[in-house]
């Protein structure tokens, strides 16, 4: 396992101060505010700390309400809404400095046999033919105004190994392309068999890539290259089928829509046999900067 992957899953690890109370830190992301994805899977941690082990997530649906300090630790407070006989639903309000940052709802479900079937699995092509970041990043490196940000992206992302399928929106801006992008990840190192870890490092992986899509519909670069500003609107996922986030995951998205000063992506997530495994939706505001 690698030392990123380890400080994550300190990350992840939440300290419980009361019950239905839990405390998390946070660590500095690419851009000054707490990374969204990290929020999203210590909120949905918080939730799972307080339903029975015999239940797994099969939902999550949030909003982001305010930026993170990432330079203070986050109170994460667990209403238990409700616990039936097969569902228990859980709400999460992440705060910081007195007020709300972050909103979840999570649903939990006992299993049990139903019904089956999925949405095929798009063509793409075996991750370990692509390259890792480390040697994709550097190319670009004259793309960002920032000379570190090279650095700085490879830290942010360094406990998990994940591959773009097609260039980055940083590698073609200016040029509009097919609102689409596949990217494969999975963790660097092998996790626990603790099927909410693996739930929990999806959900954080899952706002690293999911607006790529409406950039590229537009020929933009993104935040690293300073021609797009924005962030997190609202995230929802629905957890289909058992996965293991410490191997290969394919995320096919798309974006259908940009107005308003908001763009949407959608997404599904796939094993490497071909499982679907996760949907996931997000709408973010994404704007061009006034000169």
């Amino acid at each position: 396992m690698s030392a990123a992957l380890e400080s994550l899953l300190d990350l992840l690890d939440l300290e419980q101060i009361e019950q239905d109370i839990f405390r998390g830190m946070s660590r500095s992301a690419v851009v000054p505010r707490v990374f969204g994805g990290q929020v999203a899977a210590q909120a949905l941690v918080a939730a799972g700390r307080t339903v029975p082990t015999d239940r797994s997530a099969h939902s999550l649906h949030a909003y982001f309400l305010r930026p993170g300090d990432p330079g203070a630790p986050i109170v994460y407070t667990v209403d238990r809404i409700r616990d039936g006989r097969s569902f228990a639903t859980r709400r999460v309000v992440a705060v910081q400095h007195g007020k709300p940052i972050f909103h979840l709802s999570a649903s939990f479900q006992a299993y049990e046999e139903g019904m089956d079937h999925q949405a095929a699995m798009p063509s793409a092509p075996d991750p370990e033919t692509l390259p890792t970041a480390a040697q994709m990043l550097p190319r670009y490196a004259d793309r960002f105004a920032d000379p570190l940000m090279v650095d700085r992206l490879l830290e942010a992302r360094a406990a998990v190994d994940l591959r773009y399928v097609d260039a980055p929106p940083f590698a073609t801006a200016g040029e509009p392309r097919e609102p689409r992008s596949q990217v494969w990840f999975r963790t660097h190192g092998k996790l626990a068999d603790d099927p909410l870890l693996h739930v929990c490092m999806a959900t954080y992986v899952s706002d690293m890539t999911l607006l790529d899509s409406v950039l590229l519909a537009h020929g933009r670069g993104g935040w690293a290259v300073g021609d797009v500003v924005g962030a997190s609107l609202d995230h929802a996922m629905w957890f289909h089928r058992p996965f293991r986030a410490d191997e290969w995951l394919l995320y096919d998205q798309e974006s259908p829509s940009a107005s308003g000063g908001r763009g949407l992506g959608q997404a599904r997530i796939y094993t490497a046999d071909g499982q679907l495994a996760i949907t996931v939706i997000q709408e973010g505001v994404v704007r061009v900067p006034r000169d």
